[in-house]
């Protein structure tokens, strides 16, 4: 197996080409930034990248962007990569040109060598590798405030949000005034908006709609 590295931090990368030719890999080439890794990559076609997400200059997406361009260019590439934190925007990013050759671990993970070893493996032989904590981030959606909301609850908070008054929102909905009043309540107490001098209850729901 031919791997090429893209990890910008010195001791990590050295880690893992001396992990890696231990097991019996061949590492052809090790890169400390974007550009390097992909002129690695179109230089030598190796079977697997290793590559950071966050990279030079401005350890944001470098690493990810530069992966997504080299299956782009070499679509039988498998990547795995790591990540100190759960990207989720950037495994979503990858994950979109297809499952198959690609791993997404978090770096905690290279400490445990079997397991690494093991997702490197599955990625070059076409199969996925994804660490739990990406999993969870990107399957399990967390519940928004807005979701507590029965329909008629979001029908009655979408009118507030286009300007309406509680006896324009009865009309609209061919309800009560005091129909209306009772769904306004149970929102403002599903979206924790307790009763402040601060804080336009009214407002803050439109708020929460809108960012929803």
């Amino acid at each position: 197996m031919r791997i090429v590295i893209a990890e910008d931090d010195a001791l990590l990368r050295r880690g893992l080409v001396l992990l890696l030719t231990g097991e019996g890999f061949e590492v052809v080439a090790a890169a400390s930034e974007p550009d390097g890794f992909l002129a690695a990559v179109a230089e030598h076609r190796p079977d697997v990248a290793v590559v950071d997400v966050r990279m030079p200059p401005t350890h944001t997406d470098e690493g990810i962007r530069a992966a997504v361009e080299a299956r782009r260019l070499n679509p039988d590439l498998a990547v795995l990569v790591l990540s100190a934190y759960v990207e989720q925007a950037f495994a979503t990013n990858l994950l979109a040109q297809g499952t198959r050759g690609v791993g997404y671990l978090l770096k905690e993970r290279v400490g445990k060598v079997e397991e690494f070893l093991d997702a490197l493996q599955r990625v070059a032989a076409g199969g996925t590798a994804m660490d739990p904590e990406v999993i969870a981030q990107l399957f399990t959606r967390r519940r928004t405030p807005v979701e507590r909301l029965t329909a008629r609850e979001r029908e009655v908070l979408a009118l507030m949000a286009e300007g309406l008054g509680n006896t324009a929102i009865a009309q609209r909905l061919v309800v009560t005034d005091g129909g209306v009043q009772k769904h306004i309540r149970s929102i403002f107490a599903k979206l924790d908006l307790a009763p402040t001098d601060q804080v336009d209850r009214r407002v803050a729901a439109v708020l929460h709609y809108l960012e929803s």
